[in-house]
Order: structure tokens, then sequence, then C-alpha cells
């Protein structure tokens, strides 16, 4: 009975430190997605960044900024074509002067199979407004429907390479593939999915942002 009881207490105090380590990873690691107080961040996009699906508080700008700590700024009108998003990007970069540009947009073309070669050259372009400026530009790759699965479509890697840009390609791909756990409809994340956005946003900010001079 002895041996049975101590046996016991080993195994509750194992699963005790196996609680300890992982409580204290994640509190170690919220702590390092923390970017510096006066950064800005725009994120700019359509419904995907608006938050379609899930209350505004649940979208994935409200809850980066929790996770780093700064302002963002919710920039996402629903239904918005990758054109319509080149118009109405450079008053908002001098509007708010931003250090981050998180650009999640193209998403309408797709549904509406705008050619892949416009929304490529769109996207380009705002890339290079932001950038001009000395901003720091994050781009969120879409998915598109491919045989079996969705796959972030091709057009988005190539922007990046061609900027020399970071790219959050895993968020959208996994949600998109999900049957209903990360959903809230065909083509819009929930609450989950978003929070799911945004730990994976901030996770590159905080490994490849670093403060640079605007030149607003």
């Amino acid at each position: 009975m002895g041996i049975f009881t101590l046996r016991n207490l080993v195994f509750l105090m194992l699963l005790m430190g196996v609680f300890h380590y992982f409580t204290s990873t994640k509190e170690v690691d919220n702590h390092s997605l923390i970017l510096p107080l006066d950064t800005k961040v725009l994120a700019f996009g359509d419904s995907l960044t608006l938050g379609t699906g899930a209350t505004p508080s649940q979208s994935y700008p409200s809850i980066l900024s929790e996770l780093v700590h700064t302002s963002v700024i919710n920039a996402g009108i629903a239904g918005e074509m990758s054109a319509q998003g080149l118009e109405r990007l450079p008053k908002l970069l001098q509007e708010h002067k931003p250090d981050i540009l998180i650009l999640c947009h193209g998403g309408n073309d797709i549904l509406r199979k705008i050619d892949g070669a416009q929304t490529k050259e769109n996207l380009s372009k705002m890339v290079s407004l932001a950038r001009e400026k000395g901003v720091y530009v994050l781009l969120v790759g879409v998915p598109t429907m491919g045989t079996l699965s969705f796959s972030i479509s091709p057009l988005y890697y190539e922007v990046a390479k061609e900027h020399n840009i970071e790219i959050e390609d895993e968020s959208l791909k996994e949600i998109f593939n999900q049957e209903n756990t990360l959903k809230a409809d065909r083509v819009h994340p929930n609450a989950q999915g978003y929070a799911l956005m945004a730990k994976n946003i901030a996770i590159i900010l905080s490994e490849h942002y670093h403060p640079s001079a605007k030149t607003f």
C-alpha cells in the first residue's frame, strides 16, 4: 500500500511539473510577442481583416493588439477588391503613419476569378507604397481551392519574394481546410480561426520586425 501511495505521489508530482512547464512556457511565449510600446500597426484588407464571422473584439486585429501590447488599426472592408484596396491605401498610410502594415487582401479577387496577374500587380503596388515610406510589410497569403484541398495562391509567394518580405502562409490555409472547427462559414474564420491568425502573425512580427526610420 505504501509503495502504491508513493508511486501515486511521484506520478502526481510529475504531472504538476509538466503542467508548470507548459504554463511557464506559454507565459514566456506570450511575453516574447510584445512589440515596442509606441509601435503602430495597420491591418489592411477585406472581410478577413474586418472580422466577418465573429464579433469585432474577436477579429484578428483586435486579438493581435492584445498579444503584442500595442495599437492595431483595423482597416478591413468587407467585399473590397484589390483594385479598390490599392486606391484606398495611400490615404490610410498618410493618415495613420504606421510602423507595420499587415496586408491581407485579394480574397475577393480569387472568389470572383479576377485575373491573378492583375491581383498580383495590385498587391505589389500596395507593398511598394508602404515600403517607400519605410513601413515594415507582412503579407498574409489567401488560399484558393485546389484539387483536393486549399493552398495559398502562388501569386502571394511571388509578391513576397520580389519584395523580400515575410509571408504568413499557414493560418488561412489551415482554417479553410477545416470542416467546421475554425470557420464561421465557407470563406470566413470564426473566433478560434481569427485567434489562430493573430497568434501566427504576432510570432512573425516578434521574430522579424525591427523598428526603422519612416519617411512620412
